[in-house]
């Protein structure tokens, strides 16, 4: 009896050993990967082109299972080996090898989709642009980010990150357009942004506070947007030193206190100056007239004073000039002819709805003392102080091409313009060596 028992428990031993013991060739095909100390699996019955193509496949459905709602079923078709037909997943000849495909590219604006971004996504060595915007991702921008070395473009404008500026971006070497507006970022902007060499900076609707860094006219961008946050202290000093690429300048809604700068003026090539709802003081900058490309000057809602000089209404290419809700006591009839203006609630004496003598009395009377801020630039000369007008003779309105807007003053705009359109990186050579012939999504514009 002890035999039978033995015998039949070395029999069911040998079954089960060969129900688990998995052969070479099976072995071989389930290739686990680890990154970040995660094991990452890939089920041996699929199929990728190459590693590439792999790596994508175990970041994409990584980054799937982390999402929390997908309202438009972008990533629905997430399913399978070929990630290049996965909806907002573009792919293209990999750029150290012609006969390889590889992702080249993500674009899931607007999908409205809720979760965050995983470090595996840190596996796309080869994007070149991430777009974004208008999702619901939240947390923080994970650091192995610094994998992506030939990142071009980053668009993760209007989703919900948090916490301080995101260091990572700093760290990559190919990347030139930045926009990270309207999410929920904190703190100071470190000094290192503007010692990039980036084209376009978008951090407007944030949560940014403190001064903006000193160096920040070393930055080579041709756009730079810091509107509606908490930015405080000197307008920039050094901005002149952009005069060969700065196009176009937003600081508004911020606290900026202090006067304008000289400086200023050295901006050629600035097409749009917007600086409103500001504490910004003292006049305008005589050197405002050499900005010769300014096409929309929007100074309105700070507390600057003293006249407007016909040549900055005569700019060649001004077409809007926005200046109300100062104290600016004398404008040149240059500025009527301007196709956009508006100078209600200044201390224009024969003008419509304006501020009352007294109000403008009790602050013109005070005077500005450029120099009290203390902001190390060049300043315009100081506002003469102004004594309270006699009575007012009969008002004469000069000519105007339009009735004045009567209505009060809006809020502080909370729309900053839109960014300006970047071409991509040019793709690799589309060259093949002797190898299959591949198709893949083509790749879309950049994003808006």
């Amino acid at each position: 009896m002890q035999l039978f028992w033995a015998i039949l428990f070395l029999f069911f031993s040998a079954s089960t050993l060969q129900i688990h013991v998995e052969d070479p060739v099976s072995r071989i095909r389930r290739r686990l990967f680890s990154y970040d100390g995660d094991t990452l699996a890939v089920h041996p019955s699929l199929k990728f082109e190459n590693t590439r193509l792999e790596n994508a496949y175990i970041a994409l459905q990584a980054w799937k299972e982390v999402i929390l709602s997908d309202p438009n079923n972008i990533t629905g078709n997430w399913i399978g080996s070929d990630v290049c037909s996965y909806a907002g997943v573009f792919c293209w000849t990999a750029p150290d090898n012609t006969c390889e495909r590889t992702v080249a590219g993500i674009d899931i604006n607007h999908g409205k989709i809720a979760g965050h971004l995983p470090h595996e996504l840190g596996l796309l060595y080869d994007l070149s642009f991430i777009h974004m915007n208008s999702n619901r991702f939240c947390g923080k921008i994970p650091t192995s980010f610094l994998n992506l070395k030939l990142l071009y473009e980053l668009d993760l404008s209007n989703n919900r990150f948090a916490g301080k500026f995101p260091d990572v971006v700093l760290h990559l070497p190919s990347l030139k357009f930045l926009d990270i507006r309207y999410n929920e970022f904190e703190g100071e902007l470190p000094r290192e942004l503007f010692d990039k060499d980036f084209d376009a900076i978008f951090v407007n609707d944030n949560r940014f506070s403190s001064s903006l860094p000193e160096n920040i006219g070393n930055s080579p961008a041709s756009v730079i947007v810091v509107a509606n946050n908490q930015f405080e202290g000197c307008f920039p000093a050094n901005l002149g030193k952009m005069s060969g690429t700065l196009n176009e300048l937003v600081l508004t809604n911020n606290g900026f206190f202090s006067c304008l700068p000289n400086e200023i003026g050295k901006l050629k090539n600035l097409t749009v100056l917007d600086i409103s709802h500001n504490k910004i003081m003292g006049s305008l900058p005589d050197s405002i007239p050499e900005m010769e490309s300014l096409e929309i000057l929007n100074v309105e809602q700070n507390m600057l004073s003293g006249k407007i000089i016909p040549q900055i209404c005569q700019l060649p290419r001004l077409n809007t000039f926005r200046y109300d809700y100062n104290f600016f006591s004398n404008e040149s009839a240059a500025c009527f002819k301007v196709p956009e203006f508006d100078d209600k609630k200044n201390c224009f004496r024969g003008r419509p709805n304006q501020r009352s003598e007294l109000e403008c009395a009790r602050f013109l009377s005070k005077g500005v003392n450029c120099t009290r801020f203390k902001c190390g630039n060049s300043l315009p000369p100081n506002p003469e102080p102004i004594p309270a007008p006699p009575s007012p003779e009969p008002p004469i309105a000069p000519p105007s091409p339009s009735p004045p807007d009567l209505s009060p003053p809006p809020p502080p705009g909370q729309v900053s313009p839109p960014p300006p359109t970047f071409s991509s990186p040019p793709p690799p050579p589309t060259t093949l060596c002797p190898c299959k012939n591949q198709t893949s999504n083509s790749i879309p514009p950049p994003s808006a």
